[in-house]
């Protein structure tokens, strides 16, 4: 009966070190489950992968990031009838490690643009609309904004609510035109504005008020952030 005590704690020993051991792997293993469930819910249907895929609008072909682009079935390239995109400010970059916060935290949205690709269905952007549309919704005279912005006020019964139209001249160009909810603070998307690129596209894209004093930087880099990515034939 002695004999069979040291047997018997050796079989208990062993066993405890088995069970530590798989409790060990366990629990790695649930550590890393746990890290890589949080990195996805940071994340939230964001990516960081930089691979370009080709996405067809219309008579249009773009090799876009995948990091750009808002949808994840979007990222498997192929024909749409539009594309969703948003692009950190200034850099004009898709989600990445350094600028995660930029895309998580509401606070900082007003360094996002926002961008929406789609087969243009108007024969005029909303420059060329102003004229014999916008124009004909306003009420009383233009009010002069710094930055070499008008602001001008749309009729309660235009249905846009409270929304304004803000008009910027530019040299050798048509004039400027956006419409623009002017909030208490700014978020966002206070303001749109829709232009013509590539052969057939509607770029519309919205982006915070905050960012008007850099209205024709901003215009003007977003339509050739577009246009860069188009493909050219012979280039595919």
């Amino acid at each position: 009966m002695n004999d069979q005590k040291p047997l018997l704690s050796s079989s208990l020993m062993l066993r405890a070190v088995l069970i530590a051991g798989i409790l060990l792997v366990f629990l790695g293993v649930l550590n890393v489950g746990i890290k890589w469930y949080g990195e996805r819910i940071l994340q939230a249907g964001h990516t960081t992968a930089t691979e370009e895929v080709e996405i067809v609008i219309g008579n249009d072909r773009l090799k876009l990031a995948q990091n750009t682009l808002r949808a994840p079935s979007e990222r498997l390239g192929g024909e749409r009838e539009r594309v969703d995109l948003y692009l950190s400010w200034p850099d004009l970059e898709g989600y990445e490690e350094a600028n995660r916060a930029v895309f998580d935290d509401p606070a900082q949205a007003a360094g996002l643009i926002f961008i929406q690709l789609s087969q243009s269905t108007m024969s005029e952007d909303m420059s060329g609309r102003f004229g014999p549309i916008y124009s004909r919704l306003t009420e009383g005279e233009p009010v002069p904004l710094k930055h070499g912005l008008m602001l001008h006020r749309l009729r309660a019964d235009s249905g846009y609510g409270k929304e304004v139209i803000l008009t910027g001249e530019r040299e050798g160009e048509s004039a400027y035109v956006v419409r623009c909810l002017m909030p208490q603070a700014a978020t966002g998307s206070d303001c749109q504005r829709d232009i013509h690129a590539g052969q057939d596209l509607s770029l519309f894209y919205r982006f915070s008020c905050a960012l008007l004093p850099q209205w024709q930087k901003l215009d003007a880099d977003v339509k050739n952030y577009i246009e860069r990515r188009l493909v050219k034939d012979g280039n595919r």
